[in-house]
């Protein structure tokens, strides 16, 4: 009997070794296998999201293809509008948003953000011709032009008495802006930057910061931890070996 139990502990011991050595094993795989993602995208916010020649471009669409391809994840693009990002995300249609996205505590409460990878702020802008307007207080009770599910809406709303149209496309707002229909027009200083270059009759008359900590990918909550953790990493080596550098260069955000 005895022989009987020490037959059963070795071979019990050997059961156990061998459970935690294949959990050791699939541990380390599990860092190097490839992850495959849908990223949704509004390719409506030059110089971070567009279209040119019918393909999507941009600085997010680079940085994280540049990411992707280090940190060993297959990049799908899925296209959307702004607004319906966060949905399609929490609906599973999308794993992961790049859409120059900024990290807010209200946001928070949906997704977990990567760390910030762009800083940006708000830039007002109006018609040359249009001497009424100079100053932000000069907006109380004027018409005002924002993307839709932005901060720059919430900053709008902010303003007394505004009359605020938000449209999910921010070249409708220029043309509104363009033919007097609207007064001025809230937009990330960068984004601004075509639409200024592409419309001399424009101009810019107000800056702020717009009270996030930045630009973030963002992933549903507590769902992809290996793919937030993957992305955050890849962000530190894109900006360690100049790739980083190179795309603010490319895209003029330096």
């Amino acid at each position: 009997m005895k022989k009987i139990f020490i037959t059963f502990c070795i071979v019990l011991t050997s059961l156990c070794f061998t459970a935690c050595q294949k959990d050791k094993n699939n541990n380390q795989t599990d860092s190097n296998t490839t992850l495959s993602l849908k990223v949704g995208t509004d390719p409506n916010y030059k110089p971070f999201n567009y279209k040119e020649n019918s393909i999507l471009t941009g600085f997010d669409t680079d940085l994280v293809n540049a990411i992707g391809k280090k940190e060993n994840m297959e990049i799908t693009w899925v296209q959307t509008s702004f607004d319906g990002l966060i949905p399609a995300l929490k609906a599973g249609k999308i794993d992961m948003i790049a859409s120059a996205m900024s990290a807010t505590d209200e946001r928070r409460q949906s997704v977990d953000f990567t760390q910030p990878y762009f800083k940006s702020k708000n830039l007002y802008i109006k018609l040359k011709t249009n001497n009424e307007i100079n100053s932000k207080s000069d907006l109380e009770g004027k018409k005002i032009g924002v993307q839709l599910g932005t901060l720059q809406e919430n900053s709008a709303k902010k303003i007394k008495n505004a009359e605020i149209q938000a449209n999910k496309d921010l070249n409708i707002a220029v043309l509104a802006l363009k033919n007097n229909k609207i007064d001025a027009i809230i937009i990330d200083q960068d984004a601004a930057k075509g639409f200024l270059a592409e419309n001399p009759e424009l101009v810019s008359f107000y800056q702020e910061n717009d009270d996030s900590e930045g630009f973030s990918f963002a992933f549903d909550k507590d769902k992809q931890k290996e793919a937030l953790a993957r992305f955050n990493k890849g962000i530190d080596e894109l900006k360690a070996d100049g790739t980083y550098n190179k795309l603010l260069k490319k895209y003029d955000l330096e």
